[in-house]
């Protein structure tokens, strides 16, 4: 991997990064197969998953600051690997709360002015500074917050085997990227609301159920698509939220069982042999 870089930021360096690193406790399969208390310590092809995700940010020029937030801070201040970043005195870390939504208040609290901000996790160490510039160019700067979605056609053409979790909408079956903005402090809200789906992350139907009776039976009948969910949840949460499109297959791909982990060193492993990226992609606004 490419060392980190020394110079200072530019004056445009307004784009705080929130990075999810907590523990999923003893039941990791990849932090238990890889002999780490979080999985994000879990090496990918000889390189800590954390310390991937920080260089990828370091490379992205309106990244101004970056906090990981993680239960024990000391696993990142007392470890060598991550020295560099925090000599630039731009790294921070937070402790992490009881669920995702909650950390990610944690660190908005602890970062003074942390808006605009991108949201992403440890487990995804094949981001890329193009995957970053693309989902932010491509968020509308109208929307106070927005996530990073990939086509399912667009994973299984790359990658057939891998198992995702998809949203199926009228319009396409979708799969989170682990990336998310929230622009302005309206985009609190949507957090809040998070709070409420984050346990049922893996069941799209219960979550679009707490938009209304009628939307779940749409979602049922296959015909809600995209950005109808999204303006429902904007008039829900008192925003305007869009949907950009990925047109990487890795970015779909996080790390969550030990097949992802042997998919994620294989990728890189290709990408040493200069792997173009895909083409550009859409937002869907509500």
């Amino acid at each position: 991997m490419s060392s980190v870089p020394s110079t200072e930021r530019p004056p445009t360096a307004n784009l705080t990064a929130i990075v999810l690193a907590g523990s999923r406790g003893a039941a990791d399969p990849v932090a238990a197969a890889a002999g780490v208390s979080h999985k994000a310590l879990a090496p990918v092809a000889g390189v800590p998953m954390l310390v991937r995700v920080l260089e990828t940010l370091a490379a992205v020029p309106r990244v101004g600051r970056v906090a990981v937030v993680i239960e024990r801070p000391g696993l990142v201040l007392e470890d060598p690997a991550f020295a560099g970043f925090l000599a630039r005195g731009t790294l921070e870390v937070v402790p992490a709360a009881s669920s995702p939504s909650r950390s990610v208040l944690a660190a908005l609290e602890a970062v003074p002015d942390p808006f605009p901000c991108l949201v992403t996790t440890a487990d995804h160490p094949l981001l890329t500074p193009a995957m970053v510039e693309h989902f932010w160019t491509q968020a509308p700067p109208d929307a106070d917050a927005a996530v990073g979605l990939a086509r399912a056609e667009t994973i299984r053409a790359a990658h057939p085997d891998t198992r995702r979790t998809y949203l199926r909408f009228g319009d396409g079956a979708w799969s989170g990227c682990n990336l998310f903005v929230l622009r302005t402090e309206t985009a609190l809200s949507v957090v809040s609301f998070w709070r409420r789906v984050e346990q049922d992350r893996k069941k799209p139907w219960r979550m679009i159920g707490l938009l209304g009776p009628g939307m779940l039976l749409s979602y049922v009948l296959g015909r809600l698509r995209l950005g109808a969910a999204l303006a429902a949840l904007g008039r829900r949460t008192g925003t305007r939220l869009a949907a950009v499109e990925m047109p990487f297959a890795d970015a779909a791909v996080d790390v969550d069982r030990p097949d992802d982990l042997a998919l994620a060193e294989a990728i890189l492993a290709r990408r040493v042999t200069g792997q173009v990226g895909a083409p550009q992609g859409r937002a869907a606004t509500s």
